[in-house]
């Protein structure tokens, strides 16, 4: 065998050799499994994507329904239609901490607002019995809820990736390629979302009062006192003779 080709073949060995152990210790450092669970990461939070789109694919419908039966709730209907424009003008990354918090932030502002435009569909009986809103309704309570599991996987996804990389050895192969801990939903946001708005329609249109009989009297005035009673009068009759 020529000296060249056993050189070639010495080199081409060592560098085999070399990168079998480099991937054995990759392996084991946990390289894949950051790869793994970061990809779950990925897919989790395009699920809670999916979800919010489909809500905000309903808003549309659901406001024209209740506008036919309620137009006089523009007020309520508008702040629907802005908290809807307004989150989809929101470009998320949800590898960046301040991304990820306005966007929460939007798609808070509009689930308040389809809380109180649900509330005000309770005035209306006649729209609460329409099929379409019926039909909307139902499917706005679905999405809700897939929203809630979609969001409770992703924040557990998040916790597990962010944990692993923290984790040692994990935590130098990490550092080796980049790998940074994911930002998450807060416990603020989780609080937010799950407490219904407290929306109070009785002070907008406060019943009038009972009719007063008599002129009416200054509050806090004293009490006239009663005036005395008059003594009865003496007898009068003649004396007898």
């Amino acid at each position: 065998m020529r000296p060249a080709l056993k050189s070639t073949l010495k080199s081409t060995l060592l560098r085999t050799a070399f990168l079998t152990v480099l991937l054995s210790l990759l392996s084991g450092c946990g390289y894949n499994q950051i790869q793994q669970k970061d990809e779950a990461t990925k897919a989790a939070w395009s699920e809670v994507l999916n979800q919010y789109k489909r809500r905000a694919d309903l808003i549309p419908n659901l406001v024209n329904t209740v506008k036919g039966y309620a137009a006089q709730e523009r007020e309520v209907l508008i702040r629907v239609t802005e908290a809807r424009a307004k989150v989809g003008q929101i470009q998320v990354n949800a590898d960046d901490a301040e991304s990820l918090a306005k966007f929460q932030a939007a798609q808070g502002e509009l689930s308040g607002a389809l809380s109180r435009l649900m509330v005000v569909t309770e005035n209306y009986p006649n729209l609460k019995s329409d099929q379409s809103f019926r039909d909307l309704q139902a499917q706005l309570e679905g999405t809700e809820n897939r929203i809630t599991v979609a969001r409770g996987r992703y924040i557990t996804t998040v916790q597990d990736y962010n944990a692993y990389i923290r984790s040692f050895p994990q935590n130098l192969t990490a550092m080796m390629f980049g790998a940074k801990q994911k930002p998450n939903f807060t416990v603020e946001n989780e609080r937010a979302i799950s407490e219904a708005p407290n929306v109070d329609f009785g002070a907008a249109n406060p019943s009038p009062p009972p009719p007063m009989v008599g002129p009416p009297r200054a509050p806090n005035a004293p009490t006239a006192p009663a005036a005395p009673t008059a003594p009865a009068p003496a007898s009068t009759a003649a004396p007898a003779y």
